[in-house]
This record gives C-alpha cells, sequence and structure tokens, in this order.
C-alpha cells in the first residue's frame, strides 16, 4: 500500500478541493473492501447523496470524511433526521475517516467504522441554524467517535504505518453479529463492549462491568433492571465469539485471530 498521493499538482485554488481530489483518488487506487478483501473499491457519480465508494463484489457502501488534523471526540455529518432514518437502513453505508499530511502529500491514518456501530446513542443532534442563515432551522448532526468502542475502529493506516491485511479483515468479521441484531439490541452491546473495553483489562469480573451500572441506567432510564440486562449481553458477547466465559463471573477478551 502507497501512502502518497498521486495527484500532487493543484487543480483546484482551494487547498481544500484538491485534497478532496488526491484523498478520493487514494481510496480509488489504495484502499481494499475490508468486508470482502476485494483488491478495489470504487467511486460513486458525484453528488451521490449519502455514499462516496461501493465494492463492486459485496456491494458495501462508504463515506469518507478526510482532514489535515487527527480526527477527535466529534465527526460533523448531514441532516440529523436523515441521519436518523439511515440507521437501520441496510445500504447505510460505513464511515471512513482519513486523515493527511499535506506537506508530505501522503496519508497518516485512515480507519473505518463499520456501520453496525451507527445506533442512536453515537448521533448528536445539532442547534437549529440560525434564521439570518441561508439555510434557516436546518438541524445537523454529529457523529460522537467517543462514544464508539475501539472495537469499531478499523484501521489501514495508523501513524503512518499500513496494517496487515489479515488483521483488518479479521478485526471486520469480529463485529459482523451485531448488524444481526435490532437497534436497541445493537444498542445495548455496543455499550456494554465499551464498558468492558474502559475496564482496561483483558480479563475481568462482572464486578467490574457493574460499576457502569449508574452510567447505563442513566442512558436507559426505562429500563428498570440493568444488572441482568448487562448479564445478558455479555452472555450474547460470549455467544458471538468476541468475549470468553473464563469461569463463574469471570470473562475475557477473546483476541483477534
Amino acid at each position: 500500500m502507497k501512502l502518497g498521493f498521486e495527484e500532487t499538482q493543484a487543480a483546484y485554488s482551494s487547498g481544500s478541493q484538491n485534497a478532496r481530489a488526491w484523498t478520493e483518488r487514494w481510496v480509488k487506487d489504495q484502499l481494499y473492501c475490508p468486508n470482502c478483501g476485494n483488491s478495489q473499491i470504487n467511486q460513486f457519480p458525484a453528488n451521490q447523496p449519502v455514499a462516496d465508494f461501493i465494492c463492486p463484489s459485496c456491494a458495501e457502501e462508504f463515506e469518507l470524511k478526510s482532514q489535515k488534523t487527527a480526527f477527535g471526540a466529534k465527526v460533523v455529518d448531514g441532516a440529523f433526521r436523515t441521519m436518523c432514518e439511515r440507521l437501520a437502513a441496510s445500504n447505510n453505508p460505513n464511515l471512513l475517516l482519513l486523515n493527511y499530511d499535506l506537506s508530505h502529500h501522503s496519508v497518516k491514518n485512515a480507519f473505518i467504522v463499520p456501520k453496525h456501530f451507527f445506533v442512536r446513542e453515537v448521533i448528536e443532534e445539532r442547534k437549529p441554524l440560525a434564521a439570518t442563515a441561508r439555510r434557516a432551522g436546518w438541524i445537523g448532526c454529529n457523529i460522537l467517535l467517543k462514544q464508539i468502542p475501539d472495537a469499531g475502529k478499523i484501521f489501514f493506516v495508523r501513524d503512518g504505518q499500513p496494517q496487515p491485511k489479515e488483521s483488518v479483515l479479521a478485526e471486520w468479521k469480529r463485529t459482523l453479529f451485531l448488524r444481526r441484531q435490532s437497534m436497541d439490541g445493537r444498542g445495548w452491546l455496543v455499550e456494554v463492549m465499551k464498558c468492558v473495553e474502559s475496564i482496561g483489562k483483558n480479563e475481568f469480573d462482572l464486578d467490574d462491568v457493574y460499576r457502569f451500572e449508574m452510567q447505563l441506567a442513566q442512558l436507559y432510564p426505562n429500563n428498570q433492571n440493568v444488572r441482568p440486562k448487562i448479564r445478558q449481553k455479555l452472555q450474547e458477547l460470549r455467544d458471538h465469539g468476541y468475549l470468553d466465559f473464563v469461569s463463574r463471573g469471570r470473562y475475557r477478551l477473546r483476541s483477534v485471530d
């Protein structure tokens, strides 16, 4: 995988437009599909409403966002209502985030957030645009990257180093079970996954997860049985191979093969 941009001659007067053209070309030429491993993903025609790329083999769709600085806690996205409608759609695109070094015309980081990690809890509604704005009253949204577990951030390139393709494909496959869940069930699983990661240990006890009981109760105020729900989701994560059962009340994060 080459990290440098093939075309470095400025085609536009705007630096952001040039960067967009260069990063799109890089994705088209260098990236592969993390779902099926196909060696190339194709670019949609311009002005596609949602997605930017599609895999010609398995039809996975991808939305690209690129910037010079590293991505922080939030990523600005489009209309809030449209995003909420997309959550349950089969063609909701995966989010591809690319961080580039313009002085060296190269990619620093490129990672993907699989669409099955997009649950309502990670979408933040922004304030409506002011009455004086051209699109007065329009409501956008932010994607809360900080609310997505590390398992939902799969790197093609990390700190200027391409990651092994086999590792990328294995990490993708590891969480595909989330696609088969209802939106509510998926939300709970993602939250429990995040709690498990926050413990900071590969092997942990049930009591370690119970420490997040109040946090989960605030997130799901209509659920009056948080501890049983935690146990249920840990059981599901074990059944799907995300966790291993060690002994009564004790679990281990399964490593990526």
